[in-house]
């Protein structure tokens, strides 16, 4: 069996621990991180066409992109040692909601939080690239809170009935 279990920056700590109690002894854990292409883009952009005409040695994209794979390396390790068990580190780089949903084909379970609102239940506790994964991830998906969920007092009530 093998679980992909989605590293990303301020949810990681409950999807690792939620993936070492519902993780079968056994299993392959995969961790794994994606970094987003959104802002080495902007910077490399921003240098191309502003600042750096024939001077690709400064450009800030560069820096950037090390930067975020630095980041990664730290959060995978970090997990890691949260597990405590044998794992896989997987680092992509990409559309982050694409990246993951490619990252799970295989598995027997995906596990990831909640990003979005957290102090309400309901849909907006899942930010775009979450939803995104749920909806289109090719196995069972584990989502859970990062911490406490919120009380059932508050659900929205219900829409109001019409004739």
């Amino acid at each position: 069996m093998t679980v992909v279990v989605w590293i990303a920056e301020g949810t990681w700590p409950a999807c690792v621990d939620a993936a070492r109690a519902h993780g079968p002894q056994g299993a392959e854990i995969v961790l794994l991180h994606v970094s987003g292409q959104e802002v080495p883009g902007v910077a490399h952009g921003a240098f191309a066409g502003l600042l750096g005409r024939g001077h690709r040695e400064r450009d800030p994209g560069t820096r950037v992109e090390i930067l975020a794979a630095d980041s990664a390396r730290h959060l995978l390790d970090a997990a890691a040692e949260r597990l405590g068990r044998p794992c896989a580190r997987v680092e992509r780089t990409g559309r982050v909601e694409r990246e993951v949903v490619a990252a799970a084909e295989g598995a027997e379970l995906l596990v990831l939080a909640r990003d979005g609102d957290r102090s309400r239940l309901g849909p907006h506790s899942l930010g775009p690239a979450t939803r995104f994964v749920v909806d289109h991830a090719p196995c069972p998906v584990l989502l859970v809170w990062p911490e406490q969920a919120p009380d059932t007092a508050t659900i929205p009530p219900p829409p109001p009935d019409h004739p």
